[in-house]
């Protein structure tokens, strides 16, 4: 902030004393000037305008201002007190004394008029400098948009307020009295920060409410204040109070040396509070305000649904992720777009229809619509319209809220699907029943000739060995039919000792017919595993998804090695095969519902969504490791709970 001090001319800045003795001026309350050698004032201080009668001195002979007599420059370091006689007849003594270039003046034995008018000089220019610095500092305040920027601005208006004093600015949580922001000129003593120590004639000529002010955090008294800074011999403290509340407080303190007027001080302090903590509270609101709009905008980015909000133009203001998602456009693509370009052009008219029915406040609870993607696809979407209205209660814009259908729809497919496949099971076992019955006579039947061959010594050997792969072959089909019957039969959930190496060979019995086709031999590596308690149905079920899914990511000629074995109280079976591998964006999806990449009709994306829900109930976990043309291995861990 810019004093009211006498400016220096350009040709007087030259001298190296002319900033010696501004200071000095500064300080001095008698009338003072400085001239050259030749006596011509270069500038001075207001006392000795009031002394000269005049304001025009710069420029002008010492002797002509004041109306005396010829006034003679002393030798240099030797100062000599001069009697003069002013035009106006008062007798004054100046002390002139000479440094370098410099000439320095100074009165003294002034008369009380001129005494009392230098005073009133003197108090009208620090009123006017006052009166301007706070009018500057409530104008940089107001500008704030932040608290750090506004206790900065503060901070730089105490400084030019209170020269030479040490100040801090704290400011608090009007709720909490929380500090939230702390500045400190000079060197604060050891204690706690948040404590603020008020004077009962300061709170009261602030009217800050104290009811509800915690006391450990706010003390009020009527003595002199505890100081916060190492030095001070006397501070005073004005707190920041808005609608009552108090927001901070400033402390401003002396150090040893300094005199000043206190009473003067602790009005302009109260003045600057007032003005500071109006700024303070606006600058806190609009920090609620922001952060509530960000809040705001980063739940409508990342909510789980489809948002989008348009100007009364229609034109797209907010487009959240899961649109850009979903869509494939980006923001800077989307962003002022009218809405209906967006849209497929057959739903254009219903859009508009329900835009403009928002637009006179008639919410739309469900509507379905086609988004056009990015890549030419469409995407089926229900939302459901509303009104944004502004504080005035003016209608802004439209948001609508919804969600993807063509998930849903994939989902009902699926069902559907899902639906067929049970039908179908239903359909396997019947015919499975019906297989059993003559099975089961050629069976009979076949075992009968071959027990009768068998005894008899004029038995064909090529018959006897006919009749014995009959009875092995029918023997197959019929313990094929029987586990496949007891396989599709829903499990029951009841827990039973199993024995995991033969529940594997089972898995592997029922998927020989896969092997076969596929041409992939399977390896065994069983270890010792003991039996423990597992539903053996859906481990059955487990062990067929993975080699099944092995067989067809293996080609022709591959190889699939199951390998178990006992670890720390757990069953660990490891299932490898030898083809193209899993990349790692669809590795981090194999385990969710309907998730496949195989062709529609070849595969439901159930599979392994069972296999991991299997796994868990169980306890255990499965996991997935696979580098892309290296094959994948699938590891489970089964904790081993025996019977009690």
């Amino acid at each position: 902030m810019k004093s009211e001090r006498p400016q220096l001319k350009p040709f007087e800045s030259s001298g190296p004393a002319a900033d010696a003795f501004q200071a000095f001026f500064d300080m001095v309350d008698a009338p003072a000037a400085l001239c050259d050698l030749s006596l011509t004032v270069l500038t001075a201080n207001s006392p000795f305008e009031v002394l000269a009668g005049r304001k025009d001195l710069v420029g002008r002979a010492l002797a002509e201002c004041l109306g005396a007599s010829s006034i003679s420059a002393p030798e240099e370091e030797r100062p000599v007190d001069l009697e003069v006689t002013l035009k106006s007849g008062q007798q004054v003594t100046l002390t002139v004394s000479r440094r370098g270039q410099t000439v320095a003046v100074v009165a003294r034995r002034l008369s009380p008029m001129l005494d009392s008018l230098a005073a009133a000089g003197r108090a009208l220019i620090e009123q006017a400098r006052v009166e301007s610095q706070l009018l500057e500092i409530g104008r940089n305040v107001a500008g704030s948009t932040g608290e750090e920027e506004l206790v900065a601005t503060v901070a730089r208006g105490v400084k030019g307020l209170f020269p030479g004093r040490t100040f801090v600015v704290r400011i608090v949580d009007p709720r909490t009295c929380a500090l939230t922001s702390l500045y400190a000129e000079g060197r604060l003593r050891d204690g706690p920060r948040d404590v603020f120590h008020l004077r009962r004639s300061m709170v009261e000529k602030t009217n800050l409410e104290t009811g509800h002010l915690p006391q450990d955090k706010v003390v009020v008294s009527t003595g002199e204040l505890p100081l916060v800074f190492l030095g001070s011999v006397r501070g005073i403290a004005a707190p920041l109070v808005a609608s009552g509340q108090l927001v901070g407080a400033i402390n401003v303190e002396y150090p040893a040396g300094l005199t000043a007027d206190v009473v003067a001080d602790e009005r302009i302090l109260i003045q600057l509070a007032n003005q500071v903590a109006v700024a303070v509270r606006n600058a806190k609101l609009i920090d609620e305000l922001t952060f509530v709009r960000k809040y705001l905008e980063e739940l409508l980015e990342n909510a789980n649904a489809l948002i989008v909000v348009t100007n009364r133009e229609g034109k797209v203001v907010v487009f959240n992720r899961a649109l850009t998602r979903l869509a494939g456009w980006t923001k800077a693509e989307v962003l002022g777009r009218d809405l209906n370009e967006l849209v497929a052009p057959s739903m254009r008219l219903m859009l508009m229809r329900v835009l403009s029915d928002a637009l006179v406040g008639q919410a739309q609870a469900a509507f379905e619509t086609v988004l056009l993607t990015k890549d030419g696809r469409e995407a089926r979407v229900t939302m459901a319209s509303s009104a944004v209205v502004s504080q005035s209660g003016d209608i802004e814009g439209v948001i609508a809220i919804g969600q993807d259908l063509s998930r849903m729809r994939d989902l009902e497919r699926r069902v559907v699907q899902a639906e067929k496949l049970a039908s179908l099971g239903q359909l396997a076992a019947s015919v499975v029943h019906e297989i059993n019955n003559p099975m089961t006579a050629v069976a009979t039947y076949a075992d009968a000739l071959l027990s009768r061959a068998s005894t008899s010594l004029t038995a064909d050997p090529n018959d006897v060995s006919k009749y014995r792969k009959i009875v092995e072959n029918t023997d197959r089909v019929l313990r094929f039919t029987r586990d496949l019957v007891s396989y599709a039969r829903p499990a029951q959930d009841t827990p039973e000792e199993v024995d995991l190496n033969a529940t594997i060979e089972r898995a592997i019995g029922f998927c020989e017919h896969v092997l076969h086709k596929h041409g992939i031999t399977l390896e065994r590596a069983f270890g010792e595993v003991p039996r423990f308690l597992a539903v053996r149905q859906n481990l059955v079920q487990v062990f067929v998804n993975l080699i099944t899914n092995a067989c067809h990511a293996t080609p022709p000629g591959g190889r699939i090695s199951v390998t178990t074995r006992a670890h720390d109280g757990q069953a660990v079976i490891e299932l490898r095969d030898s083809g193209a591998g899993i990349p790692d964006d669809v590795k981090q999806r194999i385990f969710e519902p309907f998730f496949t990449t195989k062709p529609d009709g070849k595969g439901t994306g159930l599979g392994l969504s069972i296999v991991q829900g299997i796994v868990e109930n169980h306890g255990g976990r499965i996991t997935v490791d696979s580098t892309p043309g290296a094959g994948s291995t699938f590891a489970i861990t089964l904790p081993m709970v025996h019977a009690v």
